[in-house]
């Protein structure tokens, strides 16, 4: 958990800060590659540190995980060039990746799905302290020492966090045998970089019918072919195609896209919108978007709650749509001259939509996985909801600026004397130095612009809702895993690879262990 805390206080505290950040480093056309880097990277690793884990021990992977996580916090916090600091993000996104795997898999493997509902909630409580936490303290330490110390907060975090993981987390050694998909770990990297640098690049960067954005298109195509089929014929895929046969396996990753490419995708808008319709400063918005953590950490402990006593999940992912096609309803309905109390309401609105779905997809994913597959099935079903988030962070950024360029042509002619170029790049500092009638007329044009990115959720989100009526409740076995940590180091034959279900003798030894 305070490896969890570490990475999503990461997310969130980033998130604050990044308008600083443009305004600093230069070029609000690849504003959201600084998430869409890190997310690149946790995308494309999750799997593969879950295999690792199998192979190497999970406790290696966990502190390789964070080290290198660490190192690009520090990389990051030393960035000159926006160029440079994606590249850092894209190093800390592969160190977060295998960070959170390791946690859902090690949640997964030691407890039984019903059980486990108890411990997700515990990683809702996590969530929600790095999530309440971020907002307000990423714009404090951007308002008072620099967004620099964004990252370098990490540090010391991430000293403690070696520090107990080393002393206190003891788990006995994995002796499966594992072969490493090395074809398959290089297209799902080519077909996830492709994809995102499409949605990026495709109508903002280069025209549609241009030969990168055409290039793009055919190398994605054929990048996911590839891996599929090759994960058709490795002996030990990244993403074993057979877990697709179980229809609610099916619907949960679709749901965990949807989820993603809504959910985090928008969290950056929504500060933009704060930052820049309402004329609010780093801190304040930080404020405002604590509300929204408030929202997805009560609905989401309050769903394991549900769920761990009702082994029942169903109805929580359809609750999770609606709620998000409401919200963003009601962002198109706002501008500049909404209220600060009705704001707070709709990004509350929004943060309990996030809630509702991420414990409940995530127990519904367990629910289906067998012991020997609980990293497959976990590391696909993140992987997804990785994939869902970059894409909708890279296509949300292409619909805005596009929107926001023209939006500023019209009402600048492509440059002003305040100093503003077609994108829009300026710093909120600039913005707050502007004439009334040039920050009215510039609030405007970002209003326009992202009411196209709230009006392009609705349909993502209908569709979702429409997916989510057919996700069937599954049994939620509530005995004791026979992996608890204290039950093996009791009984060291037992650390090699095991069966799904223990013996009844067994079972019982374990029972009374407990």
């Amino acid at each position: 958990m305070a490896a969890v805390f570490l990475s999503l206080l990461d997310s969130q505290i980033v998130a604050t800060a990044l308008p600083r950040m443009v305004g600093d480093l230069g070029g609000i056309d690849q504003f959201a590659w600084v998430t869409t880097g890190y997310l690149i990277g946790g995308s494309a690793t999750v799997p593969v540190f879950g295999k690792l884990g199998d192979l190497f021990g999970r406790k290696r992977v966990f502190m390789a995980s964070l080290v290198v996580f660490l190192a690009g916090s520090a990389l990051c916090g030393l960035a000159q060039t926006m160029a440079w600091l994606i590249t850092f993000r894209i190093v800390q996104g592969i160190g977060s990746g295998g960070l959170f795997i390791c946690v859902l898999a090690l949640l997964g493997e030691m407890f039984s799905p019903r059980e486990g509902a108890r411990y997700y909630g515990w990683f809702s409580l996590t969530f929600g302290a790095a999530s309440l936490a971020g907002p307000a303290l990423g714009g404090v330490l951007t308002e008072l020492v620099g967004w620099r110390w964004v990252f370098f907060v990490n540090l010391p975090i991430g000293v403690a966090v070696l520090a107990v993981v080393s002393s206190t987390l003891h788990l006995p050694a994995q002796r499966r045998k594992v072969h490493i998909d090395y074809a398959g770990i290089v297209l799902l990297v080519a077909a996830i970089v492709a994809l995102n640098l499409l949605t990026g690049w495709a109508g903002a960067t280069y025209a549609w019918d241009s030969p990168v954005t055409l290039g793009l298109a055919a190398g994605s195509v054929l990048a996911v072919a590839l891996f599929v089929l090759s994960q058709r014929r490795a002996a030990d895929p990244v993403v074993p195609l057979r877990l697709f046969a179980n229809r609610n396996f099916t619907i949960v990753v679709a749901l965990g896209f949807i989820a993603g490419f809504v959910g985090l995708g928008l969290v950056n808008y929504l500060v933009l919108w704060l930052q820049t319709v309402l004329g609010l400063d780093a801190q304040q918005s930080g404020y405002v978007l604590t509300a929204m953590m408030l929202g997805v950490v009560l609905s989401s402990w309050l769903t394991t709650k549900i769920i761990g006593r009702t082994g029942s999940y169903r109805w929580f992912p359809v609750l999770s749509m609606a709620a998000f096609a409401v919200a963003a309803a009601l962002f198109t309905t706002a501008g500049p001259r909404t209220g600060i109390a009705l704001t707070v309401g709709y990004v509350l609105l929004f943060g309990v939509a996030a809630g509702l779905n991420s414990q409940s997809l995530s127990l519904a994913a367990r629910s289906i996985a067998s012991r020997q597959d609980i990293g497959a099935v976990q590391g696909t079903a993140t992987l997804m909801r990785q994939l869902g988030t970059g894409l909708g962070v890279s296509s949300f950024a292409a619909l805005m600026t596009a929107r926001l360029g023209a939006g500023l042509q019209q009402r600048f002619g492509g440059q002003s004397d305040a100093g503003l170029d077609r994108n829009g790049s300026l710093s909120p500092e600039t913005l707050g130095r502007l004439s009334d009638s040039l920050r009215s007329e510039l609030a405007a044009a970002y209003a326009d612009s992202l009411h196209a990115v709230f009006y392009a959720v609705i349909p993502i989100v209908l569709i979702g809702l429409v997916t989510a009526l057919f996700l069937q409740d599954a049994p939620l076995s509530d005995g004791q895993s026979q992996s608890r940590g204290q039950s093996r180091s009791q009984s060291p034959s037992r650390g090699s690879a095991e069966p799904d279900q223990p013996t009844a003798p067994a079972a019982a030894a374990d029972r009374g262990e407990s």
